[in-house]
């Protein structure tokens, strides 16, 4: 089978270091395995897109040596198909609508492995005189496991780990978790290296892929660039951006901090640095966090 990877950075802001480690992961991966690499701008949630970001990614992705094969996708463009599987889940009763406010959830639900356990006062029907507004999936007590290619064997059991989860907010933009899977199924996307911070949300989305009949992926979780106070570098909290003029070091920072061996000499351009890449890159010395 021929491996599909790809990077989907969020049009919140311009990309930085934590952002260039999973590109350069996810990139030297598909090289190496000779496959085909994509990418796709995460901006389902229009609220936090900022303008002219996703433009300045693509710019900051290619003065670094990224390629990548076809359009660019992006989720705001696919709100119909994000519908279209929902209203498929709602029919098929594997979904439902809830009417639920933050503190009713926190007041009645039990603490999981990412917040709070939704308790299901919605999931045999609304209550009288509610309204639903966002969408929940259900989910049930069997063991989801997965192997992770860096961090090894991981499994949940949703009901009692996360309970059911959103697939339609509130306000109603698709929830990551449906979108993800969407795209990922569409795009044809069969290998996903990302950031370890998605690594809880991955046995939500393989469920939904086995729910709407989709193929299963292979995933690996990289360790994430921490600031000085031991945070995930993000754009929310102004992490700098990456210079265009001045790529190599970049790049050669990103490949030390995900444990890949340095190359003699330092590469005079970011093509030098890729073919280097794609013979040396070893997902094996990867260590996480």
């Amino acid at each position: 089978m021929t491996y599909h990877g790809r990077f989907a950075p969020s049009p919140s802001g311009p990309l930085h270091a934590g952002s260039l480690v999973a590109a350069v992961a996810s990139h030297a991966d598909a090289l190496a395995h000779g496959g085909q690499w994509q990418v796709r701008m995460e901006d389902v949630d229009e609220g936090r897109t900022v303008p002219g970001a996703a433009d300045a990614i693509l710019r900051t992705l290619e003065c670094h040596g990224f390629q990548w094969q076809g359009e660019v996708l992006f989720q705001s463009t696919r709100k119909e198909r994000y519908r279209e599987l929902i209203h498929s889940l709602l029919d098929h009763d594997r979904a439902y609508w809830c009417a639920c406010t933050r503190r009713e959830i926190h007041t009645a639900g039990h603490e999981g492995i990412e917040g709070i356990v939704y308790p299901g006062t919605c999931r045999q029907g609304l209550p009288p005189g509610r309204t639903g507004k966002a969408v929940r999936l259900r989910t049930d007590d069997r063991k989801i496991c997965f192997q992770d290619r860096v961090s090894g064997k991981h499994c949940q059991i949703l009901s009692r780990d996360v309970g059911d989860f959103i697939i339609q907010r509130a306000d109603g933009y698709t929830a990551y978790q449906l979108a993800v899977v969407a795209d990922d199924a569409d795009q044809g996307i069969n290998q996903v290296v990302r950031g370890e911070d998605l690594l809880l949300s991955t046995p939500r989305q393989i469920w939904l892929q086995k729910l709407l009949g989709f193929p299963r992926v292979e995933y690996a979780h990289i360790p994430l660039l921490l600031d000085a106070q031991g945070r995930k570098l993000s754009k929310r909290d102004k992490a700098h951006p990456l210079s265009d003029s001045n790529p190599v070091p970049a790049l050669l920072s990103a490949w030390q901090h995900l444990g890949q061996a340095l190359p003699p000499e330092m590469p005079a351009t970011p093509e030098d640095f890729w073919n280097w890449a794609r013979t040396h890159w070893n997902i094996d010395t990867v260590q996480s966090q």
